[in-house]
Order: structure tokens, then sequence, then C-alpha cells
């Protein structure tokens, strides 16, 4: 899975840093970062946590095409 940022909406709540600080990072100018794009299967779990709990929803999982293979 590919974590997909709609940075249109995405106000840097901070909640997915949060939840997952491995994979999401904000900077001090309120910018979001991921850091692992495509996180490992051991991750998966607090990724989807963080990606529903996002309060503006600018956050999606897609699949890699390896996955839909």
């Amino acid at each position: 899975m590919k974590i997909k940022v709609d940075y249109l909406v995405c106000e840097a709540n901070a909640v997915c840093m949060g939840l997952a600080p491995e994979v999401f990072d904000v900077d001090d100018d309120d910018q979001l970062h991921v850091l692992l794009p495509e996180p490992p299967p051991e991750m998966m779990d607090r990724v989807r946590h963080a990606v529903r709990s996002c309060p503006k929803a600018a956050l999606s999982l897609e699949e890699t095409p390896e996955e839909t293979a």
C-alpha cells in the first residue's frame, strides 16, 4: 500500500504523526511529510488507523501494482 496525501486539504493537524510518527512528520512550517510512503506490512494497522483518523480526510491508501497482481 502507498500513502497518498491531498495537500490542498491537509491542515497539518499532526494527528497522523501522533499515531504513526515513524511514517508521518509535520515540520516547523506546518508541512506534512510522509517518511515512509510505502510502509512495511507490520506498520499497516497503525497507518490505516492514522489515515482513518485524519480530521480533514486528506490521507488515503492506494494499492501498489504488485499488490493487485
